[in-house]
This record gives C-alpha cells, structure tokens and sequence, in this order.
C-alpha cells in the first residue's frame, strides 16, 4: 500500500563499521535520533560552441557531494563508539584521560569511510516494533557511501536535553528496497570505489544486512542539571573567573555550554579517477568550547596578567546519568586556552558573560591537546 506521509516513527538511522561492512553485526542502529536530513548536488559543466546558443552538452568533472545532517539527545557514548569516535574506557568506571588516542583519533586517520542507511517502514507503523525474520521485508532504504563525518557538535543548556549534531560528507547515494527472500536477504550498498569510480555493489553476494531494529536499552537522555563543569588549573591565574560550576556557593551560574569539533577534508583526485581517491583530514583541528553564565561575582584579574600566561590548561565536562552519581559521559578539554571573554548588560536582563576556549589537535597520536572523551557504554566495534 502506497504511503500518505513519512514521520519519525517509521525511520531508523544505521552507520556501518567500514566501508564494504555487509552483515548486520558491522552495523549499527543510532540511538535517540531527532532528526535526519540528506541531499546530493551534482556539478556540470556546460559544453558550448561557436554556431550555437544552447550548450551541446553538460558533463560531470567533479565528485558530487552527498550531504546528511542528523542530531541525537546524548546518552551514554554508544552513539559515538558507534560512529568511529575513540572512547576513553569501556563503561567500567575508567573515565581519566589516557594517552592511547583522543576523541578524533578514529576519524583523522584517512580511510574510505562509513556507510549511512536510514530505512523507512510502512505508514502508521514503528519501525523499533518490528522483530523477527522479516523485519525489514519490502522496507526502503536510503542509502549514503563512503561518508565522513566534517563536524561533531555538543550543545546544552538550561531548560533543554543535552543534544549532538553531526555533519557527513560523502560520495555515494541510493535507494533500494529491502529484499527478505530466503538465502537473498539485504540490499544494495551505495558504497563506491574511489578510485575506479565504480558501484561496490556486483550482485546479490554484495548485499548489505541490518540488525533488527530496536528502540535501544540504557540512559534514555541525559538532564541539565546532571552537568558539572570543571576548569581545573584555570583558578587563581589571569584566565577564567573561579574553577567549578556544580551548583556550590562560589560557582558561576552557567546556563549554557557548547563544544565544537570540526573536521573538515579536502578531496585529492588525480587523472584517469573519477572520484576522490582520498579525503584527507585539513590539519591542525581546533576545537572550541563556547560557555554563557550569568554574573555574580567578579575576581581581580590583568588583562596583561591573563596575555603573559601562556599556559594550557584542562576543562572537564561531565554529566551523571539521571538520578545517580555515576558519570554517563566525560569530554576532557585539554590544553586549552582563553580566547575572548565578553560581557553583556542591559535594563531587565540579567547580566552574562560568554567565554570561548580553544584548542588544537595536531594529529591521530596527539596525547597533549584535543578532546577526550569516556562513556558508559562499552566500545560498539
């Protein structure tokens, strides 16, 4: 029966763990998603002639580019293990900086990418409802190749459900159905060879399987008021007023923070290829954390004083898991560093001030700078 309409009820978003990943425990379904959004563009180019006005001709030069933006409440980290992130420890406790790898490491080495799948399910149903051997029987699927995430974004704020916002960039794109027939089970792959510019997908032995969908155990969301913020060795310099944020009588009434990791590519193509045979990471990654509060108190501080240190200092964030003193996930803010601190003041508002810190990450192997990050979920892959 033919679809009226498609609301988030009948959608799943999968990623796989690699880019020729085909069976359903490569992949994985991403949890608490609040929405998806995809596009492609292809750029042409004109073919004129002495003789005649119309072009004879439009042809392809470059790679398209295939675009999907997606943003999900922050639960426990699987999210992130899921999407190539790296995790400091495995969901037992350990949530300390280690210097094995930061929270980019696992997307800054280049590779081919990742695979995106969002599969819609019939009118009026629940996609997560479905169980059994023909979960997905006749469902479609979109499909995005070779996808790297360009941007990871935090933002949380009083009144609202700590959310991520993540940007992918990629080459291929499709729309199949998924077939549920016997030994043939799964469905096209949009992945593509970079470098032949031909479809991975030969035959049904190429098809792609998906786990059975589920609506997900664990920490549903996480709440604002489980959040604490830590500027460490920022107290008593030039740097930042006082050193942590958690309700207690010397702490600044913080009422939003957000962290930004942008990680964008830059396609290298060659002759005879007609994709991008790679997507390298543009080196050095500067991470940004932007936090508001509004004022009470003020300490006594140089601007000379806060130009002359030159020290880079850690900020933690970390939010509990509702109702409990556990920690439910930690961003590490190393190496960071003051860059504006603005006031502003007017009749009937209360006064606020806006903090930007930075930091860069030199590369995969950087154990001094970046983000890190722990979970209480175990590592996905």
């Amino acid at each position: 029966m033919a679809r009226n309409r498609v609301i988030y009820q009948s959608e799943g978003l999968f990623v796989s763990s690699g880019l020729s990943s085909k069976t359903s425990g490569e992949h994985k379904q991403l949890k608490r998603v609040q929405s998806a959004n995809y596009s492609f563009e292809i750029t042409r180019q004109d073919v004129n002639q002495f003789g005649q006005l119309a072009r004879i001709d439009a042809l392809v030069l470059q790679s398209p580019t295939v675009s999907l933006d997606f943003s999900y409440y922050l639960a426990d980290g699987f999210n992130e293990s899921a999407l190539g992130f790296y995790m400091q420890g495995n969901g037992a406790g350990n949530y300390g900086p280690s210097t094995s790898g930061n929270f980019a490491s696992g997307q800054m080495i280049s590779s081919s990418g990742r695979n995106f799948f969002i599969v819609t399910d019939s009118e009026s149903i629940d996609l997560n409802n479905n169980t059994g051997t023909t979960a997905y029987s006749g469902k479609g699927v979109i499909g995005i190749g070779n996808g790297f995430i360009t941007d990871y974004t935090l933002n949380a704020a009083v009144g609202d459900l700590p959310t991520i916002s993540v940007s992918v960039e990629g080459l291929g794109f499709n729309a199949s159905s998924y077939v549920m027939n016997g030994a043939v089970t799964g469905f096209n792959t949009p992945a593509i060879n970079p470098t032949s510019g031909t479809k991975f997908y030969t035959g049904t032995a190429d098809y792609v399987q998906l786990p059975t969908p589920t609506s997900g155990d664990g920490v549903t969301a996480l709440r604002p008021g489980d959040i604490t913020l830590s500027f460490g060795g920022f107290i008593g310099t030039g740097g930042t007023p006082t050193s942590t944020i958690d309700g207690s009588s010397d702490a600044i009434n913080i009422q939003s923070v957000s962290i930004a990791l942008p990680m964008s590519r830059t396609p290298i193509e060659r002759l005879g290829s007609r994709f991008a045979f790679a997507r390298v990471t543009d080196f050095p990654i500067t991470a940004t954390m932007s936090v508001n509060a509004l004022v009470n108190e003020v300490q006594a501080r140089n601007l000379a004083d806060m130009i002359d240190d030159g020290a880079e200092r850690d900020i933690t964030l970390t939010i509990n898991a509702p109702g409990t003193s556990t920690p439910s996930v930690r961003y590490t803010f190393r190496g960071a560093r003051l860059d504006s601190e603005s006031y502003s003041s007017d009749i009937g508002s209360n006064k606020s001030v806006d903090l930007s810190f930075s930091t860069q990450i030199g590369g995969a192997n950087d154990q001094v700078r970046g983000i890190y990050f722990s979970g209480a979920s175990a590592r996905a892959f």
